[in-house]
């Protein structure tokens, strides 16, 4: 996306990172969402000030984005901002990213419609990415 649009970037990382093992962080993940949790952000944004727009991307897990974005959403004020979502994921496509977002980001001018490309074919994606930013309006 910052290849395209040649925008600012910011990589949420969790202050203690996911597993490597998939097993490892299914269970995290699991616990994660029973707790409804918002696990620690080692480089924390300060503020969301000068940004008319944002495009949120991250996995979908067991159909929702990771609690790590609600610990972000939480965190910054999304008031007059247009949020973009975008997901990787194995099954579910888009699951319920957009709807959370929605409801977490209070005061977002707007949620658009979101973006889902299968984890498998995000090498090849660039085309269908810039299709997405052309009808949300940012290319």
């Amino acid at each position: 996306m910052a290849d395209l649009l040649a925008c600012d970037s910011y990589k949420l990382e969790a202050a203690d990172p996911y597993p490597s093992s998939y097993d490892a962080t299914v269970a995290r993940n699991v616990r994660e969402f029973d707790e409804d949790a918002r696990p620690g952000i080692a480089n924390p944004l300060t503020s969301l000030a000068g940004y008319d727009t944002v495009l949120i991307g991250s996995p979908v897990w067991a159909q929702e984005a990771p609690r790590l974005m609600r610990t972000f959403i939480d965190a910054n004020d999304f008031g007059g901002i247009t949020v973009a979502p975008f997901v990787t994921y194995a099954v579910s496509g888009l699951g319920g990213a957009r709807a959370e977002y929605e409801r977490a980001c209070a005061g977002a001018r707007e949620v658009t419609a979101g973006l889902a490309v299968n984890g498998e074919r995000v090498r090849g994606s660039r085309a269908q990415a810039a299709e997405w930013l052309r009808q949300i309006g940012l290319l």
